[in-house]
């Protein structure tokens, strides 16, 4: 069994961004999943990355199953009025009484693209770690560019219960460790196929299997099969095969390993859908 502990079908089932799911895109998103759920991946992590984007993760898990959400600011979604949005994702969490959301983000420092504001997603960062322990729940922390200012901010809470995942890892194999020192596992995607990857796949094997899952980030990345194409949750299985060869075991002990992990960062209701 096989889980992708960060997907954005509310992405791959609309063209624009920051629009709430219709009826008949909720019901488009039935494919997807089901094509996934024949190549073995039993549970799909929906991640927020802005209020409206949050309630389409949190609609996907309230029809299918299968999936779950969270919920949280992306960074390069921190705008200047991201405190009133921020009090509107701690006000879906109350109302959650089905426990469909099991992890807060992804939050994080993004110094990609030039006009970032660092203090402002400093400030939202610090309040989505401390939502996170507060609510006892995952956090899910994206770096781009940012390994230091990351890892500052992270080390603020050095001591405390704090667990979730660096989505999309690709910094440097001290980066991971100091991450994994903090709580954090390393999330692994379809970049680690690519052939000029080398660093990402050294960080695999430094690492190893207990420190590590596997997502796809889909529509986004694809893996190298496929790409220059749309991404979709079914190739966390093509992910799996390939960390397998890498690490010189079977897929069978990849899937056992990173579904262990998967559910000790989210949680029993994640486990419930996920039998080992």
């Amino acid at each position: 069994m096989l889980i992708d502990t960060h997907c954005h079908i509310n992405m791959i089932i609309k063209k624009k961004f920051d629009v709430q799911l219709t009826q008949d895109q909720l019901n488009d998103a039935e494919k997807t999943i089901a094509d996934a759920l024949d190549r073995g991946v039993t549970a799909i992590i929906n991640v927020g990355t802005s209020l409206v984007e949050s309630i389409n993760c949190i609609q996907l898990a309230n029809k299918y199953p299968n999936c779950f959400a969270t919920v949280g600011l992306h960074p390069n979604d921190c705008t200047k009025n991201w405190e009133q949005d921020f009090i509107a994702i701690k006000s879906l969490l109350d109302k959650d009484k089905e426990n469909l959301i099991i992890g807060i983000g992804e939050c994080g420092i993004d110094l990609h693209y030039p006009g970032y504001d660092l203090e402002r997603q400093q400030q939202a960062f610090r309040a989505h770690i401390e939502l996170a322990l507060e609510r006892n729940m995952a956090l899910v922390v994206h770096s781009r560019d940012a390994q230091s200012q990351t890892i500052e901010i992270l080390n603020e809470y050095r001591g405390k219960p704090l667990r979730g995942v660096m989505h999309c890892f690709s910094g440097s194999i001290s980066f991971a460790q100091q991450a994994i020192e903090l709580g954090l596992m390393i999330g692994i995607d379809g970049p680690v196929t690519y052939p000029n990857n080398e660093q990402l796949r050294d960080v695999v094997k430094a690492v190893g299997l207990e420190n590590i899952l596997l997502e796809t980030d889909a529509p986004f990345l694809p893996p190298q099969i496929i790409r220059g194409k749309q991404n979709s949750p079914q190739h966390v299985r093509t992910i799996a095969q390939y960390v397998a060869k890498l690490l010189d075991t079977d897929l069978k002990e990849v899937s056992h390993a990173t579904t262990t992990n998967a559910c000790k960062v989210f949680g029993s209701k994640l486990k419930a859908k996920s039998p080992l």
